[in-house]
């Protein structure tokens, strides 16, 4: 293959895998890691052993695979399953890194455990690889540079890549417990684009779980496309899991008003459309009453000259958005762009 040739293969790889190969010559210092079990983003130092270290550390065959860029025979390994009623995170073998969520794996028919995205870009390091006669794109560890396997452009929706990953480069974690539901509630908020309104929520004390979605329309399980269409009359919305003891609904409620211009139908900024409309959808009564005399207090107060228009309607059936749509901001490292008051 002439040079020309490998440059521009080299530059459609970093374009088609969304611009995100890094650097692998191994810069000392701390880097941006995502943690799910957090969601947030965490400084931490990059990880460096001894070939010794490693061996001691890992499995032959772990040490093959993920230290000298070993691939494991087609339909030979296998990944764990998550239990029921547990989150299962794919973690490096070496590491510990979050990497995949069990929720993102799918059936390639490949013989290699294959997932439409990662946790987060952050999370990983891709580097192009023009071994075996061919130009593809390596996937490591950003935190230990562990070779994971590569990643392709022949995925499902909504990524439309596949991340071909060995199997012994990988161990699964379920210590991220589902929480107990007899201890939280429920709030459901439709406040504009929902990626930027979940991230203002998860930064609210007391708040335990968000959920993006679309509720309030007719089609049943609709996609993201679907919605962004105008016609399934559903709305972007954020579900809200939290503890009561910890933060009122009210208190929800006060983050709610200050996050949007309730003010605008069926617009947030420059985004236009039905499912940016502004919308309470309350799960009990009790939260109908909240919501109603809270609007009724801010259209008292005089903050906005023109009529408050959020609708406040009763709770219908949730539709989880794919899961590329959950938690963006922080998978994304990017910082929330509804920023709360000081007294929140």
């Amino acid at each position: 293959m002439g040079r020309l040739k490998k440059i521009i293969y080299a530059l459609a790889i970093f374009l088609l895998a969304g611009g995100i190969m890094k650097d692998s010559s191994g810069a000392s210092g701390k880097i941006p890691i995502f943690n799910a079990a957090t969601g947030k983003v965490e400084e931490v130092e990059k990880i460096y052993k001894t070939d010794a270290e490693w061996k001691k550390l890992l499995t032959p065959e772990q040490y093959r695979i993920t230290r000298l860029k070993g691939t494991e025979r087609p339909f030979s390994g296998q990944c764990s399953l998550s239990p029921k009623g547990a989150v299962g995170i794919y973690q490096c073998v070496g590491c510990g890194t979050d990497l995949f969520r069990y929720e993102s794996k799918f059936e390639s028919g490949t013989g290699w455990p294959s997932f439409f995205e990662p946790v987060s870009e952050l999370n990983l390091t891709l580097v192009s690889d023009d071994s075996m006669g061919m130009c593809r794109a390596e996937v490591l560890c950003a935190r230990c540079d562990a070779h994971l396997g590569h990643v392709f452009e022949d995925g499902p929706p909504p990524t439309g890549k596949r991340y071909c990953i060995n199997a012994a480069a990988l161990k699964l974690a379920n210590n991220l417990a589902k929480n107990d539901a007899a201890k939280t509630q429920i709030a459901v908020f439709g406040a504009g684009c929902f990626w930027g309104v979940e991230a203002a929520f998860s930064q609210v004390k007391g708040v335990v779980n968000t959920t993006v979605g679309f509720m309030g329309g007719s089609t049943k399980n609709p996609t993201y496309k679907q919605v962004c269409t105008d016609r399934t009359a559903h709305a972007e919305v954020v579900r809200v899991e939290y503890d009561p003891e910890k933060v009122s609904y009210e208190k929800l409620l006060d983050v709610f008003w200050n996050i949007h211009d309730p003010t605008t139908p069926n617009r947030q900024g420059p985004d236009l459309g039905s499912q940016y409309r502004s919308v309470i959808f309350y799960h009990t009564s009790e939260q109908e009453r909240a919501a109603l005399l809270s609007k009724e207090k801010l259209e008292k107060s005089g903050k906005f000259k023109r009529p408050v228009v959020t609708e406040i309607a009763p709770e219908k059936e949730f539709y989880k958005a794919e899961e590329y749509h959950q938690n963006y901001y922080g998978k994304q490292g990017i910082k929330p762009s509804c920023s709360l008051p000081k007294n929140f």
